[in-house]
């Protein structure tokens, strides 16, 4: 019998905690209050147990993936154009997914009992709204006079800016000493999601008592708020999918039908598989119904598998901008633009993680820097299994699209 995903028990405790919560809160026993005080710590200890392998995973992944970008790049000038066209693609439609998320927050904001629900249930440890500094001192604060202290204090942005700096640094010294860096770091990226394995491995637990304390204080109105979370996410998704089609039309001037028939079976296969990896042969296939030159297809598609997630910018920001409307944070423009910079960085740098580990690796650091609370973060990560399959389906769309742009201007 095939083993139940790690996913599928998170989403069974998540389910299970939120009835048990929810039924014992109606019945009003005299020890739910106990039970909660019990409850509570079990979830905090794991969501502390997952960000405590954030800043070393953050960076150790930001120096390994510069380092095979670079080299990448310096393999060929058709790279180099597409991994510019990734970033730049990347940017503007994490930019989009805030500017929707917003738009969609303001016409049907967060129920006020459901919001209430989701404060009083997320993890103690990641719930206090941090402060945000002045605009001239968070530009100072930018680059890092130390480097270990950033890292001690958890200050994200720096603390990239570091990552990002040491890494091309360690691409131009002599190929050696770059592999030996290279390699010592991802040692590192390697140990570290072992740990995380093995967090995740027990999640089921610190899901089970986080959704629990949320029923148990908040009734019906929490799984009120996680369908909120879900529509949002997946609105945002499914909008961007429609907008790839006209923008491969307009920008590599291609039929629509003849797009929408080629992309057809990859998004199938992503609905079942949710994998990107899993599509590349159909990719291949819709690459050479499109009449794109073989050349160009055999480099980009493979690239764009790899590093090229459309649709991570735009839903690591959703789940932010949720989680700010959740504890009633408004941001600013400049907070806007740094998060969807570190959203791209952040996309880069987690190739080949599983979905579930990418979730915080990638999510985290952009609710670091925006000042925005991670408390709510187990809980939407619980239901992710939903959007992941817009995740995909987009993913697989934007791959085979953003190949026909390049070969277009190859």
């Amino acid at each position: 019998m095939k083993a139940m995903s790690s996913s599928t028990r998170m989403l069974l405790s998540l389910v299970a905690g939120l009835a048990i919560g929810i039924g014992l809160a109606a019945a009003g026993p005299a020890w739910l209050a106990s039970s909660i005080a019990i409850a509570e710590p079990i979830g905090n200890l794991w969501l502390d147990a997952l960000r405590m392998t954030i800043v070393p995973l953050v960076f150790s992944l930001l120096v390994t993936g510069i380092a095979s970008t670079a080299t990448t790049a310096s393999a060929g000038g058709l790279a180099a154009r597409a991994l510019l066209l990734f970033i730049a693609v990347m940017f503007v439609v994490g930019l989009f997914g805030q500017i929707v998320s917003a738009g969609f927050l303001s016409l049907w904001p967060i129920p006020a009992a459901a919001a209430e629900a989701m404060r009083a249930g997320a993890a103690a440890s990641g719930s206090v709204v941090p402060g945000v500094a002045p605009l001239s001192d968070w530009l100072g604060a930018i680059i890092p006079t130390n480097p270990v202290k950033a890292a001690a204090e958890g200050d994200m942005l720096p603390l990239v800016i570091f990552a990002l700096i040491f890494a091309f640094a360690v691409t131009r010294i002599k190929r050696e000493y770059t592999k030996l860096l290279s390699d010592f770091f991802q040692a590192i990226v390697d140990a570290m999601l072992v740990i995380v394995h093995w967090v995740l491995w027990i999640g089921p637990v610190g899901v089970f008592a986080l959704a629990f304390v949320v029923g148990a204080r908040a009734g019906l109105a929490a799984a009120g708020a996680l369908a909120h979370y879900l529509v949002l996410l997946s609105l945002v998704q499914v909008l961007l999918i429609v907008l790839i089609y006209p923008a491969a039309v307009l920008a590599a001037r291609l039929p629509l039908r003849q797009f929408a028939r080629a992309v057809l079976p990859a998004q199938a296969i992503a609905t079942s598989r949710q994998s990107s990896l899993a599509c590349l042969p159909a990719m291949v296939e819709a690459a050479q119904q499109l009449r794109l030159p073989a050349h160009v297809s055999a480099v980009v598609l493979p690239l764009a598998v790899s590093l090229f997630r459309i649709t991570g910018p735009v839903a690591n920001l959703a789940v932010v901008l949720y989680s700010a409307s959740l504890f009633g944070i408004e941001l600013s423009l400049p907070q806007m633009l740094t998060g969807a910079a570190i959203a791209v960085v952040m996309s880069l740098a987690a190739v080949g993680l599983p979905g579930q580990v990418s979730f915080f690796t990638s999510i985290v650091p952009i609710c670091v820097v925006m000042g925005v609370p991670v408390g709510a973060l187990p809980l939407l990560l619980a239901v992710e299994t939903i959007p992941d399959i817009f995740r995909t389906i987009g993913n697989v769309t934007g791959d085979v699209a953003v190949t026909a742009v390049v070969a277009r201007h190859a």
